[in-house]
């Protein structure tokens, strides 16, 4: 499933104050990396688009997988899960992966990452953002913390476990 992060972003430049962020409550992208959810904030996304075909350049990192032309702009497409060294294997094709481009008023040039899936857009409230065990890190200064979500009926409810990511400490430094 693709959101469509243009609709739900479309009031966010504007006066509209009710997609701002505020400290009560935040809202990410939600998407996969082999089979663990991950999530990034909302407002550092300018679209999700389907997979297309992307052009290696050589000589760089492997998790630099390469550039493609949007809409007449290059934009560079850096592998998520190679750059965070996540080996497991999406039961999806390539085809089927998403790629998620960046606000590229946050970077120097324009900006996209690879997913395995985009599964939604929500908001959470900041009481579910576990943000101590992701300090307990120190060296990973890129998670920002754990969201928690609980899943199913209340005699079978569950916490599922989302990764919130610093998009930008992550991609710091690739140009």
């Amino acid at each position: 499933m693709s959101p469509d992060v243009n609709a739900t972003q479309s009031g966010c430049n504007s006066s509209n104050t009710s997609l701002r962020r505020d400290k009560t409550s935040i809202q990410v992208v939600e998407f996969l990396l082999g089979n663990e959810p991950f999530a990034i904030d909302l407002f550092e996304v300018k679209e999700v688009m389907e997979y297309t075909s992307i052009t290696p350049l050589p000589n760089t990192p492997d998790y630099m997988r390469g550039i493609i032309d949007l809409r007449g702009e290059i934009t560079t497409i850096v592998d998520l899960k190679h750059r965070l060294n996540i080996t497991e294997k999406c039961q999806e094709s390539v085809d089927s992966s998403r790629i998620i481009v960046l606000d590229s008023n946050l970077y120097q040039q324009k900006m996209g990452i690879l997913v395995d899936d985009v599964t939604s857009v929500s908001t959470f409230d900041n009481q579910q953002v576990d943000y101590t065990s992701a300090s307990g890190i120190k060296e990973n200064n890129t998670i920002i913390g754990i969201i928690k979500r609980s899943v199913g009926m209340q005699e079978k409810a569950k916490t599922e476990l989302i990764i919130w990511i610093d998009i930008n400490q992550l991609l710091q430094g690739i140009s």
